[in-house]
């Protein structure tokens, strides 16, 4: 099947509560599989950071953050890979399975899907902070996500992928979700996180963004788009300026708000386009 022919794909960035509550996830993989059961093509791509805390604490690891970002030694990043690949994909992975549709676990590093390179934090002297095996990406390819979905099967990626100097990489679970949809010209790129969407006031939901283009967003950078909304708006910014449709922000924890999403009807949330 050539590219031309191919339905655009769904990218759901699967992460915040709704990976860590057991019930909230069975409803919303539920939904995902009832789409998948009405012909959507549905790529899902996850974090895991409750996970690896905890395991990164059981193991007697400490976690030194710098702005905002783990750093990350070759015996952190063994714990890291441990709980994104055998904990929290395998666990997304099984539940798909028993709700009838087949499901297939990937990283990065499987079939050279994602290619990373080393990710760098600059000071507010900009000096260069070395932050150890954190990346970001630098290629996506398609081939191996695009014959999954062409056999009916719904890709899960653990957001690890291997370097051109031979290193493994923990990669940002939205950067890694935008160059996804980017590449594969997905109709959306669907971001869960726990609030419900981009507020031009973040105590107020009243004040709830509903509509962005995405060459508005520099001018909100550090006024309205700060903390832990920067890497979800700059992945969105990235995915719709290289290939996707549009980017969706929504509240995971209301599992309707995906179907309404896909399906383009009225939901809340924070839709970027061009």
């Amino acid at each position: 099947m050539s590219s031309n022919d191919r339905p655009r794909p769904i990218v759901i960035k699967y992460g915040g509560n709704a990976i860590v509550d057991v019930e909230l996830t069975r409803k919303i993989l539920n939904r995902i599989v009832k789409l998948q059961n009405e012909g959507y093509k549905i790529v899902i791509v996850h974090g895991g950071g409750p996970f690896i805390k905890q395991n990164l604490e059981l193991a007697g690891i400490k976690s030194e953050f710098i702005g905002g970002q783990r750093k990350t030694d070759s015996k952190a990043m063994k714990y890291i890979e441990m709980s994104l690949k055998g904990e929290v994909n395998g666990k997304i992975v099984r539940e798909i399975n028993l709700l009838g549709a087949k499901a297939v676990g990937l990283s990065g590093k499987d079939g050279q899907l994602a290619i990373a390179k080393r990710r760098y934090h600059y000071d507010e002297n900009n000096r260069q902070v070395d932050l150890g095996q954190v990346g970001d990406v630098e290629k996506i390819n398609t081939e191996i996500i695009e014959l999954l979905l062409d056999n009916n099967y719904i890709p899960v990626i653990a957001t690890i992928a291997a370097g051109s100097d031979g290193n493994d990489y923990n990669i940002n679970a939205d950067n890694f979700a935008g160059f996804v949809a980017a590449a594969l010209n997905a109709d959306e790129l669907i971001l869960m996180t726990d609030v419900d969407g981009l507020m031009m006031n973040p105590d107020d939901d009243a004040t709830i963004i509903t509509e962005l283009k995405t060459n508005e967003i520099e001018d909100l950078i550090g006024k309205v788009i700060k903390g832990g909304m920067l890497p979800k708006t700059e992945a969105c910014k990235y995915a719709v300026d290289n290939g996707a449709e549009r980017s969706i922000i929504i509240n995971g924890t209301k599992p309707d708000l995906i179907e309404a999403a896909i399906k383009k009807q009225d939901f809340l949330g924070t839709i970027i386009t061009k």
